[in-house]
């Protein structure tokens, strides 16, 4: 059953007088449990097809479905609470808040929910121990690695059980590493927990660990390649 579906995508800005064309028309749908890398240079609309997924843009024209919902013309109060509950983020510079700790910073999406002090503690916690920081909670990003503040930042994506996790050239601050560590445990919430990960980057070796490969130019997707052979998760880059 597909997760994403998207119908004849595109995303026009006007820059004064001048209209960029970011996606033309594209079209493609994404199951349930896939891993998806999707790759292109700079400008070729990859991260503008992420953003209109991950509902933090909306498409000039066609229709995104997600989990059959149709959510191109939503308010932003809706695609807010739709990204609270459907989809984890993870970005290359991590985007924890400096000033708190490790264990306030994955809480942070249940503090939209009402959830209790107790229930969010128990939650964050077990997150925490999904991604091997349980020991520390208490610790300020400053006080953490590149490769720890990443798997807060993956913790945090997964606290509410989103069923989706975005993550944005994850692996762009570490080095080669501490990458394999990041993205084993990307690979193992995706076989093990059946989480759909979606992966933009530039580099092959990273999408290498994916499924399935789409590549973007020019706004249009020219390839689009599948595969199912799990045994090539060795974790070596």
């Amino acid at each position: 059953m597909a997760i994403i579906e998207a119908q004849e995508i595109t995303k026009v800005y006007s820059l004064g007088d001048i209209d960029v064309n970011a996606l033309t028309g594209v079209s493609l749908a994404i199951e349930k449990g896939e891993f998806v890398a999707i790759m292109g240079p700079s400008g070729s609309g990859k991260s503008t097809f992420m953003n209109i997924l991950g509902c933090l843009d909306k498409p000039t024209s066609g229709k995104y479905l997600l989990e059959n919902i149709d959510i191109s013309d939503l308010d932003r109060d809706k695609l807010a609470a739709i990204r609270n509950k459907k989809i984890g983020f993870v970005f290359q510079g991590f985007n924890l808040l400096p000033r708190t700790s490790a264990f306030e910073n994955v809480e942070l999406p249940m503090l939209y929910d009402g959830i209790s002090a107790k229930e969010r503690k128990e939650k964050a916690l077990e997150a925490l121990k999904k991604v091997g920081l349980e020991d520390r909670g208490n610790h300020h990003p400053n006080q953490l690695s590149g490769g720890q503040q990443q798997r807060v930042a993956i913790a945090r994506a997964l606290v509410n059980n989103a069923p989706i996790i975005f993550a944005d050239e994850p692996t762009g601050n570490l080095d080669t590493k501490t990458s394999v560590e990041i993205m084993k445990i990307l690979v193992e919430l995706n076989t093990q927990s059946n989480i759909t990960i979606i992966l933009v980057t530039h580099e092959d070796n990273i999408a290498a660990y994916s499924r399935r490969i789409i590549k973007f130019l020019d706004g249009r997707v020219t390839s689009d390649e599948k595969w199912e052979d799990h045994d090539k998760y060795t974790f070596n880059i």
